[in-house]
């Protein structure tokens, strides 16, 4: 009786069409999802230099890009979950408020040259997170939810193809799947995950996400390493990266706030429907 119940609901939902108004929004969170090619698309005339420069860092500095993104990411979490209050209701997000501060970031950081950019990604990764968590408030998260929290931190996994991560699959769906799958079963807040230990699901969920969020972070640094590149070209590079995350975090979340409407399988039906040619008919600021 159970199930026949579950095929009538489920056969009710799949029949059930989106609003107008909603498909343009799934139109635009795929146009940002899938066409937004890499975090340095604001500076495509720096594009081909970045190209040839990624392919010369060695091995070792690969590496270290890597654990930097992981050191940076657990920190972030660490100190935004604590302080960013979960009580207030849907307001409109302060991305322009956060694009201003990480711009400062880029500055100063490109003041100084490479040997800043540890400091400045730890700057800008900070706000940025806020900035995303800020959005998932606007779209009507709850932020003390442990499913909202590991979606704010799916953002910096998320982005369309890159130049340099032929090897993963970057699909929006796919790569949800494949990270919620990391954290499975697990009941524990993001925080207490933390505090857990290397075993912990959750911080080999953020291992994951560094994983990728380490793509663009190698952009940024030999972006910010090009000699030149100064005050300017640093807050230029700054505001292109988080102009980035928060297109995705501002597609994720709308497409969940969708998906808790109409459910998840009548939304990714919808999604994987739009050929991305015509989601760039949608405009979008």
């Amino acid at each position: 009786m159970r199930i026949l119940a579950y095929k009538v609901a489920t056969k009710l939902m799949s029949d059930k069409k989106l609003h107008p108004e909603d498909l343009a929004t799934l139109k635009m969170a795929k146009y940002k999802m899938e066409r937004i090619g890499w975090a340095m698309e604001g500076l495509n005339k720096m594009g081909n230099l970045i190209e040839s420069r990624l392919e010369l860092l060695p091995e070792k500095q690969q590496k270290w890009l890597k654990q930097l993104s992981y050191k940076v990411l657990i920190t972030v979490v660490r100190a935004n979950l604590t302080t960013m209050k979960s009580g207030k209701t849907m307001t409109t997000p302060l991305n322009t408020m956060y694009k201003g501060l990480v711009t400062s970031s880029g500055m100063l950081g490109g003041a100084l040259g490479a040997t800043a950019f540890t400091v400045d990604l730890g700057i800008t990764t900070k706000l940025m997170m806020r900035s995303i968590m800020d959005i998932a408030r606007s779209q009507g998260e709850d932020l003390s939810e442990l499913d909202t929290q590991l979606a704010c931190l799916q953002v910096f996994a998320l982005g369309g193809k890159t130049k340099h991560d032929d090897s993963i699959d970057t699909g929006y769906f796919a790569t949800r799947i494949a990270l919620n799958a990391a954290v499975k079963g697990s009941s524990s807040r993001l925080i207490e995950g933390l505090l857990v230990g290397t075993s912990s699901p959750i911080v080999q969920f953020i291992a994951q996400i560094a994983s990728r969020f380490s793509v663009q972070v190698s952009e940024k640094f030999v972006a910010q390493a090009i000699p030149l590149v100064g005050a300017v070209g640093g807050a230029s590079i700054n505001l292109a990266f988080i102009q980035h995350f928060q297109n995705m975090a501002q597609a994720h979340f709308s497409i969940r706030r969708l998906e808790r409407k109409y459910g998840q399988e009548l939304i990714r039906k919808n999604y994987e429907g739009i050929p991305v040619e015509n989601a760039t008919q949608t405009k979008f600021s």
